[in-house]
């Protein structure tokens, strides 16, 4: 196993388990071409970059050096980590640029393609930690009363390694990971809440001026933060969502009671 990332210590626990690990720049073609020679298949994906004077822009600079190695490289299957919402051209803010990637791998003729589309993830609540520690409360300027498919990252990763490893997928194809239910910010605001002691805690939906000063004052640079809230709207307007029903094969085990005892627990003690 190849795993290629921007940071060599964050490769390090990978490398430790027996993983060839190639740090590098991800808009460098060539350096991605000689990381993809030889490989049976690849999981690819754009790291997000909260700092990005232009999200799009970066997106598809990384997403271009990609496609590009994977022809060079022929690298014969390809899985792609997309998003809901990615069949749409407009208003859904950082996921367009995975709406442009999946385009440039379409011209991969040579390779069978699947692109995994997950659901929102549940790795996001953790953003809300600082939120919940100084102002107990969990907000954001997503409806509280919207309903969103919510999976854990575990689970793409299974879903990612099993095609891979069998191996056996040709053509283009779609596959939506969307949890094991939909839940609105409320609900999960209610299962946080339990699995850190505060069984009470409630959920607000922040006015957009309030969120884009916190996420600036956290960093990020302003063309992401235009990003993220347009995505926001996009989810309360109903529009970044599957393009199927839910059925066994979109279906992931794990639950966000599951996630919430174990990862959100977790790093919500780590910074008491």
């Amino acid at each position: 196993v190849r795993v290629i990332g921007r940071d060599r210590v964050h490769l390090g626990p990978l490398a430790s388990n027996g993983a060839e690990s190639w740090p590098g720049d991800l808009g460098d073609e060539a350096f991605l071409a000689k990381a993809f020679a030889g490989v049976r298949g690849a999981f690819v994906l754009i790291p997000p970059k909260h700092d990005a004077p232009d999200i799009r822009g970066y997106q598809n600079r990384v997403g271009d050096s990609l496609v590009s190695a994977l022809s060079k490289a022929r690298v014969p299957r390809v899985v792609t980590l997309s998003s809901t919402g990615a069949h749409l051209s407009e208003g859904t803010g950082p996921i367009l640029g995975l709406h442009d990637l999946e385009s440039k791998l379409e011209t991969l003729m040579e390779a069978g393609v699947v692109h995994l589309r997950p659901a929102y993830f549940m790795e996001n609540h953790l953003w809300s930690i600082p939120v919940i520690r100084t102002q107990g409360v969990n907000g954001s300027p997503v409806r509280p009363d919207v309903p969103i498919p919510m999976v854990a990252t575990k689970d793409i990763a299974d879903a990612a390694a099993r095609l891979l490893h069998e191996g056996s997928f040709t053509g283009r194809s779609v596959r939506y990971l969307l949890g094991p239910r939909d839940l609105t910010m409320s609900e999960a605001t209610r299962i946080l809440g339990e699995a850190v002691g505060t069984p009470g805690l409630t959920y607000v939906q922040f006015p957009e001026e309030e969120a884009r000063k916190a996420m600036i004052g956290m960093g990020m640079s302003r063309s992401v933060v235009e990003a993220m809230l347009e995505m926001e709207r996009g989810f309360n307007a109903g529009k970044i969502r599957s393009t199927q029903g839910r059925n066994a094969e979109n279906t992931t085990p794990t639950t966000l009671e599951e996630f919430a005892k174990t990862v959100f627990a977790n790093a919500y003690r780590a910074v008491a």
